[in-house]
């Protein structure tokens, strides 16, 4: 498999949604940084951060950096677990929700499905 064959047929669909993702959770998260920072600093944090992480998740499949797309997708799995299980846990620890908050409930559990099949796609063939 060639490098730049990540970002064909169904790999444009996961770069779509991936810069989907970067633009919601950005956007999302540059307002409420702005205007309200103080209620909930962390959970608007991880909102940022996780628009950081699907914007470098857009780039790297678009030039087909498979290592690059594979670190961003661990840590894309990785949060959606651990902030997952920590807002199911210790709701009070969570007083506004992240992109990651309950698996990606407020993004219908796309966030939790996302690296999955980003991850098949780059392994597929290995």
């Amino acid at each position: 498999m060639t490098p730049t064959s990540l970002g064909t047929g169904p790999g444009r669909a996961l770069i779509a949604l991936y810069g989907l993702f970067a633009l919601a959770a950005g956007a999302r998260a540059t307002v409420q940084i702005l205007t309200r920072f103080d209620e909930a600093p962390l959970a608007y944090s991880l909102s940022a951060f996780a628009a950081l992480v699907y914007l470098l998740l857009t780039v790297a499949l678009i030039r087909g950096a498979r290592r690059l797309a594979l670190v961003a997708l661990g840590i894309e799995l990785a949060g959606v677990l651990v902030i997952g299980t920590a807002s199911v846990l210790d709701p009070a620890a969570f007083p506004e929700a992240t992109v990651w908050s309950v698996y990606g409930k407020g993004y219908l559990f796309i966030p939790l499905v996302l690296p999955l099949v980003g991850l098949y796609w780059l392994l597929r063939r290995r």
